[in-house]
């Protein structure tokens, strides 16, 4: 019995139902569910987009009908039809047949454009009036009354409030997103928010509030910094757009007009915390009716933002979890301790019950000193919260416009309950009644998930993804406390692990676009997007350095791989070729003098800058791997000249690096150092008949030093991949055994929780929370379980490889990971039978419209079978070829199950 492809999520610029789109050809993608059948592809598929329902279930493509397009592509088509305009709401479907030309088709879905054209703002950007000397600079708030008098069809708030907002209507916060919007360039970029708030709005009077915070937009001091500047002063437009049920709109915009205070937040740091005095909140203030007295006053014009409106494509920020204390101490007499038991980035949110005027001040921190209380030395001091009590019975507060890394939260000013209801002799003062940390990162989905029968890579996998959660805001950041700038290394470094584990496309065009803002007219890219904080002379390479920079190129290229997306390279071709430029022009000969390289090395004394491995090493192999890869990409945009002069160009400077760096006598490249053989092994520097040679120097220089690497931020990751691309995982296991410095397992029997900023974290300090060391979650799917993918434009789909690596002392690997066109499945487990060895049972589920080539790991003259069929006999599998430890075979979409001998 024949049956259909089943469709699954339908994506507008790889979002489901989005508001806000102003891209003028909008992308559309669509996955599948996978299917119990087998060999199901996508032979063709049809678009069709309306103005409204009835037209669309008429499949009157009045704005545009693709017709029946004989292809296999199912991500990232570009919109063709007519002009789409400002506000307007496009339904949309798709017919998709498959290779028996049966035909699917989808539901509705339906997109929303954003404001395309500067003269769809009709609102004003307002501030409030500069305060009288003396008087104290609380962040303001806004207000406005307006009325409604027709049934109302939907509204729409658009938004921008710098550096944060929060948007209140009739007394509620207009969703559940947090510290919007998301950080840029603000001379070049000012992303606005748009929100549903037709439910939020009612028949009669309405009042509309806004709360400013400074986010990186203004960073005033007064505690602990790391960036210092401004970009200007708070302010905001609101544009507030109602449709009536009649077709008529409304619009309340921001004006002069509206009314402004100063409201209760007496300080705010996007480093160094928060302050509230609940006294200074003004009851009902953001509801109509209320009653102003003399401190509310007209706001005024504010000088317009240099940088561009665009509307926010990224995830939104929320609050994702959850902890509780796991512990209260009294490390000295009426201060407490509370332990949350793991380091997360976010903030606390407490309810607290006392006299007003009483002050409940908390300091987070991520580890403690010997006498038990807070230690901030590595994290940047002061940051505090401060929380001013109204007296009010019960009050529950959290901040809005400032987040940190923490595990542990100390407290002055108010007793916890569970201390004070065994000890009734403590003084009378304010009751913490509850603290609850709450984690912040992207509300994206989740895409990966991976588990195995070894506890230690369990907890490594964990460790490394606290990290990358705790780093993800509307920028990746290095750490979420000491300096939160966007360092770029780790987003080329860290994108494929990263990308296992989570949906990053948006956050990866977002970086881009950041890197574009930051790009120097020379061409320099800066090693931190948005650059904040500019390092001149004589720390000029921390702002100039090829394996940073490099990420403009890479990162466009991990769009390209994972997730089918074209534009970015074609869209910043230009800026990635004019940084390619600049750092060619500044070479010595093809030689990259200056930057960082193999930054956090191992080696003595404390961690920093490279100790193993030369610089212009490290960095002139980066310069070859953006330039090669450049070149393939200017041969898929069809940039024919430039395909050539860039692939002319990478083989100088391959030849330049082997006669700098390579050493014929002992075939070891600079100073033999793991990062130095690792990197032209995976890049493609070393000359084939040198390859094994270079690659036994790298195994035996890590089975010297007792199975460890000494590579730091940028070698790490190429060390794994040289030994996983040729076969040697089993070093790579090896490796992951230990519990000695440096390892992952160190940092975890020293008690991290999650991935540190150096080897020996847990014990020589610095941060406890970076993820830039974590590339052995790539290897966990990659190598571990096999899933290996790629998308490929001339076929218009992916092409897989599962290849799993199977230790001998491991029983089993499960690990899942939702690609765009639909979800791959790996299994294995080794089984023991007595009188017959072991067996490997490996289940894999391929998605929708994909083939996938199965290395089954089998030994020599075994049978494999493929539900007790052996592979060779079956019809959905073509045995490609056998392997030393492997049997090879092609399969298309489906579930398999295969049994093979060990």
């Amino acid at each position: 019995m024949k049956t259909t492809m089943q469709l699954g999520d339908m994506f507008v610029n790889s979002k489901i139902t989005p508001l806000g789109i102003d891209t003028p050809d909008p992308a559309f993608s669509w996955s599948y569910r996978n299917d119990s059948a087998r060999a199901k592809r996508q032979t063709a598929y049809r678009i069709i987009v309306s103005d409204s329902e009835s037209e669309l279930r008429d499949e009157n493509g009045n704005i545009w009908d693709t017709g029946k397009v004989a292809s296999r592509q199912n991500v990232h088509l570009p919109y063709q039809g007519s002009p789409l305009k400002s506000r307007q709401r496009y339904y949309w479907k798709i017919q998709v047949w498959d290779q028996d030309g049966s035909m699917v088709e989808s539901p509705a879905s339906w997109w929303e454009m954003g404001l395309l054209h500067a003269g769809d703002w009709t609102a004003s950007w307002i501030a409030e009036p500069e305060l009288s000397s003396g008087q104290k600079a609380s962040l303001p708030l806004f207000r406005h009354e307006f009325d409604l008098h027709k049934p109302i069809a939907r509204a729409r708030a658009y938004l921008c409030g710098l550096g944060h907002f929060e948007l209140r209507l009739n007394g509620n916060k207009v969703s559940d997103n947090v510290l919007e919007p998301g950080w840029t360039n603000y001379h070049k970029t000012c992303l606005y928010c748009v929100y549903d708030v037709t439910d939020y709005l009612q028949a009669g009077t309405n009042a509309a509030g806004v709360m400013l915070g400074n986010g990186f937009y203004n960073v005033t001091g007064g505690r602990y910094r790391k960036y210092k500047g401004s970009f200007g002063r708070p302010k905001c437009l609101v544009q507030l757009e109602v449709t009536y049920d009649d077709g008529s709109v409304d619009t309340i915009a921001s004006h002069p007009d509206w009314r402004t205070s100063s409201g209760p937040i007496t300080f705010a740091c996007i480093y160094g915390g928060e302050d509230f005095d609940a006294r200074l909140l003004p009851k009902g203030w953001d509801q109509a009716g209320f009653r102003e007295d003399h401190s509310w006053r007209n706001a005024i014009g504010a000088e317009v933002p240099t940088g561009k409106l665009k509307s926010q494509g990224t995830a939104p920020l929320k609050v994702m979890k959850t902890f509780q204390p796991v512990s209260f101490t009294e490390p000295s007499p009426n201060l407490y301790v509370a332990d949350l038991g793991q380091n997360f980035s976010g903030w606390v949110e407490l309810t607290v019950k006392g006299p007003a005027g009483a002050q409940v001040t908390l300091t987070p921190a991520e580890l403690l000193k010997e006498d038990g209380t807070v230690n901030q030395k590595w994290t940047g001091s002061p940051t505090k919260l401060h929380y001013t009590l109204a007296g009010s019975g019960e009050e529950v507060w959290r901040p809005r416009f400032t987040y940190t890394g923490f595990r542990y939260v100390q407290i002055e000013g108010a007793v916890p309950s569970a201390i004070a209801a065994g000890d009734p002799g403590l003084p009378s003062t304010s009751l913490l009644l509850r603290l609850e940390g709450q984690m912040i990162y992207p509300d994206t989905p989740v895409t990966g998930s991976f588990e195995c029968s070894d506890t230690l890579l369990n907890r490594t996998h964990e460790l490394i993804n606290w990290a990358i959660a705790s780093n993800m805001k509307s920028i990746f950041t290095d750490c979420p406390h000491r300096e939160k700038l966007g360092w770029l290394e780790q987003v080329h470094l860290m994108g494929p692990s990263v990308i296992y584990n989570y949906q990053i496309e948006s956050l990866l065009i977002k970086t881009m676009e950041d890197i574009r803002d930051a790009q120097l007219p020379n061409g320099m890219v800066p090693t931190t997007a948005p650059e904040y904080v500019v390092f001149l002379e004589p720390w000029h390479h921390f702002r100039d350095s090829v394996s940073w920079g490099a990420a403009y190129v890479l990162t466009a290229w991990n769009l390209y791989r994972f997730y089918g997306n074209m534009r970015p390279m074609a869209e910043h071709y230009s800026g990635m070729k004019s940084y390619i430029d600049y750092v060619t022009q500044c070479s010595d000969s093809y030689i990259v003098q200056d930057g960082l390289g193999d930054w956090y090395d191992v080696g003595e004394g404390d961690p920093g800058f490279a100790k193993n491995t030369p610089v212009p090493h490290t960095e002139t192999a980066m310069f070859y791997h953006m330039v090669d890869i450049f070149a393939q990409m200017a041969e898929l945009l069809q940039h024919a000249e430039d395909a050539v002069q860039y692939k002319t160009l990478g083989e100088h400077i391959k030849t330049a690096f082997n006669r700098t760096f390579f050493d014929p006598k002992t075939s070891n490249y600079a100073t033999g150092s793991q990062t130095s053989n690792a990197m032209p092994i995976v890049l493609g520097l070393v000359e084939e008949h040198h390859k094994d040679v270079v690659l036994h120097h790298l195994i035996e220089d890590i089975r010297r030093r007792g199975y460890h690497t000494n590579a730091g931020d940028i070698g790490h990751r190429y060390v794994l991949l040289a030994l996983a691309m040729n076969g040697r995982s089993d070093i790579l296991y090896q490796m992951t055994r230990s519990t000695e410095h440096p390892s992952y397992g160190y940092q975890i029997a020293h008690g991290a929780t999650t991935l540190t900023e150096a080897w020996d974290g847990p014990t020589v300090g610095k941060s406890q929370n970076h993820f830039m060391l974590g590339h052995l979650e790539e290897w966990l799917y990659w190598g571990l379980a096999g899933i290996r993918y790629h998308y490929d434009a001339s076929h218009g789909s992916y092409h897989l490889t599962i290849k799993p690596f199977v230790p001998d002392d491991m029983e089993y690997v499960r690990a899942e990971h939702q690609l765009p066109v639909g979800r791959v499945h790996v299994e294995w487990q080794q089984s023991f039978h007595e009188n017959e060895g072991k067996s490997l049972t490996l289940k894999v589920t391929i998605p929708v419209n994909c083939i996938a080539e199965v290395h089954i790991p089998s030994s020599s003259g075994s049978a494999v079978t493929e539900n007790g069929i052996p592979v060779e006999e079956s019809s959905s599998i073509s045995v490609v070829r056998k392997e030393s430890d492997y049997k090879v075979v092609r399969l298309s979409s489906g579930p398999y199950e295969f049994i093979s001998t060990l």
